[in-house]
């Protein structure tokens, strides 16, 4: 159908929609930003309501309640990959068929990523790439206009010759939006929990994007290597916001790149230190590496306990193939300078180079170890290496890998594991491999278990770290089915596949 011209003109009148398909567990429920992004836009303006399917187990039944009380103008949908696929995919199908006539947009980080496979559903009829604020309200004013689409940057669409897409959007500061419509959601004490940060915890994103080019990473094709802040006056007044009406005293930032330059961090942490927050948040090694001691001991007065540091590798070959403008000897420069400051450092790191997967783990490991002796404080994420599609060439491109054609083969358990990276049926990681990867993981979590896991009670800590300790002094990560039943047991916190 050409949707250029096939569907309905729609009334503005009736109620707009906008639905966050269920993503996490219920302790890990955090503010769904990309909707009330998006609520923001249209807020006092027109009529419409949010689904989150975090906190309703059936939001399907919601929309068809909805749909009863009178007729739904437009279906917005913010889509990651994972757990987010899926739901918007049985969600999205079912809508479609009872509700033909209404336009269904998906939005987020998995159609930007690819916008042709959404649109091969016929249950989303408009993709949103990149950053979606001003591109959904210009599609709702065409929508109800003239029709014309192409006008609308940022957008892809069925058209009468195939998929259109449009030319990029050009980003725009947080600064720019609207505040956040929080008194919107469904049961907003259900978003603030208790975390290692505090009792009562939120979630704020201070900019958008990264200005670095790292070929492995979801955010490149995203947002173009760009990144716009927030003013440091407007992040303390949200956040000031939402202590004197929510009671908060912990943040989650979730912003890809937290600082960049350093004048900026010192006035956002002379701001932030009177709140009396504590926060976490994610940074580049380098960065942080070149702020002064100074600047590190402001960071930590206003309230940093950790940093997520993007690490992936302790080999330099790697890092230069990653296009990550980083080397190993600034990781481990910086697991060392960071330490008397009292932030703890969080190091991802991605196993499985395809050119040679079973030494790059050896050597991955090695390095990992290396760093535990400079910082034992140090936690450590483990990511096995997928691709992950790039404007210009993607990090360990392997001939012959195909991505699925459309977004009901990504929410099969097989694409579901490859999108959330765990155990992933890859052709250069095979069993072998990933089993030294998991064994791995499970001997380095139980002899340091995550400081975020706050249900994990002093015995239980103890216990996993005795069972841990001589495997990890020795070495024997092969077969740590004790440790495994006792972290099934213990119910220990999984930093890599959970949030705070």
């Amino acid at each position: 159908m050409d949707k250029e011209g096939g569907l309905t003109q729609i009334e503005p009148s009736a109620m707009i929609v906008l639905l966050h398909p269920r993503s996490t567990t219920p302790r890990s429920r955090r503010f769904p930003l990309s909707v009330l992004s998006l609520a923001a836009m249209i807020e006092g303006k027109e009529d419409y309501r949010i689904v989150d399917g975090n906190a309703d187990p059936h939001p399907e039944r919601t929309l068809e309640e909805i749909a009863r009380q009178g007729a739904i103008e437009l279906l917005a949908v913010s889509v990651m990959p994972g757990p987010q696929t899926v739901g918007a995919t049985a969600v999205c199908r079912e809508f479609h068929r009872l509700h033909p006539e209404v336009p269904v947009v998906w939005g987020g980080y998995f159609p930007s990523l690819f916008p042709e496979t959404c649109l091969r559903a016929d249950y989303v009829d408009f993709v949103v790439r990149g950053q979606g604020e001003d591109t959904f309200v210009e599609l709702l004013a065409a929508l109800r206009g003239d029709r014309n689409f192409r006008k609308v940057p940022g957008l892809s669409f069925k058209g009468s010759f195939g998929v259109v897409t449009t030319g990029e959007r050009p980003m725009r500061p947080p600064g720019e939006y609207p505040w956040l419509p929080y008194h919107r959601l469904p049961d907003v004490e259900s978003y603030i929990a208790p975390t290692f940060l505090g009792s009562r915890t939120a979630v704020h994103q201070a900019s958008v994007g990264c200005p670095f080019r790292c070929n492995f990473c979801a955010v490149v094709p995203l947002t173009g290597s760009r990144q716009k802040q927030e003013p440091p006056e407007r992040t303390a007044a949200v956040l000031r916001h939402l202590q004197e009406r929510y009671a908060i005293n912990g943040v989650q930032f979730y912003d890809n790149n937290f600082f960049l330059r350093e004048d900026h961090t010192r006035e956002l942490m002379d701001r932030l230190q009177p709140l009396g927050l504590r926060w976490w948040c994610e940074a580049r090694i380098d960065i942080v590496l070149r702020y002064s001691d100074e600047t590190l001991r402001a960071i930590r007065r206003a309230g940093c306990e950790m940093i997520f540091f993007g690490v992936e590798s302790g080999s330099d070959a790697t890092l230069r193939e990653m296009n990550k403008q980083l080397t190993a000897e600034q990781i481990l420069a910086l697991a060392a300078r960071i330490r008397p400051f009292g932030i703890i450092p969080e190091y991802s790191f991605i196993f499985g180079n395809p050119k040679d997967a079973d030494r790059d783990v050896t050597e991955t490991i090695a390095f990992i170890r290396k760093i535990k002796k400079i910082n034992p404080d140090i936690e450590v994420i483990v990511q096995t290496y997928v691709p992950t599609p790039q404007r210009h060439g993607a990090y360990g491109e392997v001939d012959g890998f195909e991505y699925p054609a459309t977004p009901d083969e990504w929410a099969t358990p097989r694409w579901f594991n490859f999108a959330v990276r765990h155990d992933p049926e890859l052709p250069w990681l095979p069993a072998r491999v990933r089993r030294r990867i998991q064994n791995f993981e499970t001997v380095m979590n139980a002899r340091w278990p995550t400081t975020q896991d706050i249900a994990l009670p002093r015995w239980g800590r103890a216990l996993l770290k005795s069972l841990g300790s001589w495997r990890y002094a020795a070495g024997a990560y092969d077969f740590p089915l004790e440790l495994k039943l006792a972290q099934r047991f213990l119910r220990l916190r999984q930093p890599r596949v959970e949030s705070l």
